[in-house]
């Protein structure tokens, strides 16, 4: 635990377990998906796009912006639709935490964001208990990271300032 327990508002002061892992499932959630966006700043400020058209018009993917000003102004209608049904895909089918759930359509997870939901493996159940543990705050901690990071994008976005190497 490279950070411990750090809860300055007192959130989960007299919390029931329940309630703190349902926060803890939330933020591994959240860290999950910055990570996400963080690696997808990075990917697409090297300049490495999708190959091909992002619509029947012609426009390429490399004519697409980054940031939210690409988000609102050049990626098609209907491309934002398919982005938001694929998120609600996911949310609905797919990325459920089965530990400690009201669904009990599969598996229940081994600890809150446990999405393998009794399927992929990876070599997880072969690690000790001290070594998940591990693995488990490592993505935490860098979660957390991911969350600032991305926050720090997005703030630099708006106030025009870059803070990639080069201005990119």
């Amino acid at each position: 635990k490279p950070l411990g327990f750090w809860d300055p508002l007192g959130i989960v002061e007299g919390a029931s377990q329940e309630r703190f892992d349902r926060l803890r499932y939330v933020e591994v959630k959240h860290g999950r998906i910055a990570m996400l966006a963080v690696l997808g700043q990075i990917v697409t400020k090297a300049g490495i796009r999708l190959p091909g058209d992002i619509d029947y018009e012609g426009t390429h993917f490399t004519d697409i912006g980054t940031g939210w000003d690409a988000w609102m102004n050049q990626v098609p209608d209907a491309g934002k639709y398919q982005i938001l049904a694929l998120i609600f895909f996911l949310e609905v089918g797919i990325m459920k935490d089965q530990a400690g759930s009201m669904d009990d359509r599969a598996a229940p997870g081994e600890f809150p964001g446990d999405f393998r939901n009794g399927y992929i493996d990876f070599g997880w159940d072969k690690l000790s208990d001290a070594d998940k543990l591990k693995k488990r705050a490592v993505e935490l901690n860098n979660g957390r990271a991911a969350q600032m990071g991305i926050l720090a994008l997005m703030v630099h976005e708006q106030l025009g300032v870059s803070i990639w190497p080069g201005g990119i």
